[in-house]
């Protein structure tokens, strides 16, 4: 697919993306969006879902998926090389999630149009995304303790939140992605976060995501 056509398909995507309501259920999973699970030399990318239970956040069920990169490495359109191998680690669940956690950007995207945003509207599925890193945004630091958030702005936009998680820790970077607004998806954060850095949604699919691509490049190599 050509860098331009992938850029009118995220703008045009974008404005089905719906942020008003909140229609996350029970159950809560997260998208390991697959950035440290890549096999350059093998052209592989590992994607992981994990589904857990909201009220006591224990493993309810997880899903592997490995397959072929499928797009080049171009800042802003991430999404496109990793959304075939994480719908179908999510197709390889047994019930659809409540919420989709992507590790990774909703509308604090220069089209406002990333991974979680992407992933909502094709599946239908309430997603908020949750970055490690501000991407291009501006932001203040929030304060030191939990809880702590400002906003983070492309120029006079809120496109997302700089959260807290831990007392002292630095911060992430959550953004609305589809049928969630931004001050549920900060909730919902905070609640998946209760002792560490990340969400539980993503530091459980993080290892399996790797384990996945792991297993994935042994069994080629007993093979070849």
């Amino acid at each position: 697919m050509e860098e331009d056509a992938a850029t009118a398909r995220q703008k045009a995507a974008a404005v089905r993306s719906a942020l008003g309501g909140d229609r996350a259920g029970l159950l809560i999973a997260t998208v390991k969006g697959p950035v440290l699970a890549y096999d350059d030399v093998r052209g592989l990318v590992a994607a992981a879902a994990v589904v857990l239970d909201a009220a006591t956040l224990e493993v309810v069920e997880e899903a592997t998926a490995v397959g072929p990169v499928s797009f080049p490495y171009v800042p802003g359109f991430l999404a496109f090389r990793e959304l075939p191998a994480v719908l179908a680690a999510l197709a390889a669940l047994t019930a659809p999630p409540g919420l989709v956690v992507c590790d990774g950007y909703g509308v604090a995207h220069p089209r406002r149009f990333g991974l979680a945003s992407h992933l909502g509207v094709l599946t239908g599925l309430p997603a908020v995304g949750v970055a490690k890193n501000p991407f291009t945004f501006t932001y203040e630091p929030p304060g030191e303790r939990r809880g702590d958030q400002t906003p983070l702005t492309d120029g006079s936009e809120e496109v997302g939140r700089a959260l807290r998680t831990r007392t002292a820790v630095k911060p992430v970077y959550v953004s609305a992605g589809h049928g969630v607004p931004l001050d549920r998806a900060v909730a919902h954060t905070l609640h998946l976060a209760p002792a560490y850095r990340l969400p539980e949604t993503t530091r459980h699919a993080d290892a399996l995501c790797r384990a996945a691509l792991k297993a994935a490049v042994t069994g080629e190599a007993d093979q070849g």
